[in-house]
């Protein structure tokens, strides 16, 4: 293995002609929860590509296969079904194939039994990608080049993607799912739904373009932006977010959570970022923009270690 634990996927090399393969594999979490308390199931699927193939292209892989796992109380074909849905329409967004899956039928495993009404279920999935077999195209982007001085762009999100949601339903506990986020807007729980966004397509672009370097990616989840120090232990200091999402305000005041707080759990509108020199930036913001994908420059590299965000400090 040549970069594991630490970093977004495992990278190992595989015969003898230095082919290198990525592999990582995630969930949706209590996201899930949100769908059953609708009744909606076809963007979880997307959730669960999302958050595999976003993590593994920060290797600077590309993803050549995806299977999904899941496992339920009872079997209810039409949810299933559903799930699927999702799940075709996320590897059609991440251009991956799925090549496979299992689905479990275990009443025991959960609380409400085979015999509930209530259908419950998990799903996660796992990806393969594959990495260039000269070092050269993925080595720079491992965060080793990371510098002083360095820009970081911040690709937009659509919500609270799939992190953060124990907290979130928490602090909207005994606000109706189906009344208006604000006036005109979406619900609430359509707001919650709002699948992620995945990014594979602009990052990977970007990364072949020989004219852009790049020194680290950062897929922004669970844990926000301290998933920055996974690239190198340095100083990133977020300056210049975009506007807080609605669903995040919702949040952040029916659950009176403080704002450091909110630093640290939810993506704040980013849901990925790309660390690069200042003058790589133009490119960056362009490669996003041709999928319709707003970014701007959120922040840059200083010689502090730790994550500061607006003079908070988070980790």
């Amino acid at each position: 293995m040549e970069h594991g634990f630490g970093h977004y996927a495992g990278i190992v090399r595989i015969g003898g002609g230095g082919a290198r393969i990525a592999t990582h594999t995630d969930g949706v979490g209590t996201k899930v929860m949100v769908a059953n308390a609708l009744g909606r199931y076809d963007t979880v699927g997307i959730d669960c590509v999302a958050m595999n193939v976003n993590d593994v292209i920060c290797t600077g892989a590309t993803p050549i296969s995806f299977v999904n796992y899941i496992a339920a109380n009872r079997n209810d074909e039409p949810k299933f079904a559903e799930i699927a849905r999702g799940l075709a329409r996320g590897a059609r967004r991440g251009a991956v194939p799925i090549v496979g899956g299992e689905t479990a039928v275990m009443p025991g495993l959960f609380g409400g039994g085979g015999n509930s009404r209530k259908f419950e279920f998990d799903l996660a999935g796992t990806v393969v990608g594959l990495l260039p077999q000269s070092e050269r195209g993925t080595a720079g982007i491992l965060g080793g080049r990371i510098a002083r001085g360095d820009v970081i762009i911040g690709a937009h999100s659509t919500g609270l993607h799939s992190n953060g949601y124990t907290l979130a339903r928490k602090a909207l506990d005994g606000t109706p799912l189906r009344s208006k986020l604000y006036r005109g807007g979406p619900a609430v729980g359509d707001a919650l739904l709002e699948p992620t966004e995945i990014y594979v397509k602009p990052v990977l672009n970007m990364i072949r373009d020989a004219k852009i370097e790049i020194h680290g990616l950062a897929h922004i989840t669970g844990g926000s932006f301290t998933k920055l120090t996974r690239l190198k232990r340095i100083g990133f200091e977020i300056d210049d977010l975009p506007p807080m999402p609605r669903i995040m305000q919702l949040v952040m005041e029916r659950g009176r959570i403080p704002v450091s707080e909110m630093y640290r759990t939810f993506n704040m509108g980013v849901g990925f970022c790309v660390v690069a020199p200042e003058d790589s930036a133009p490119a960056i913001t362009r490669a996003f923009s041709r999928y319709r994908i707003r970014s701007r420059r959120i922040g840059r590299v200083t010689a502090n270690a730790g994550v500061t965000v607006r003079s908070t400090r988070i980790a």
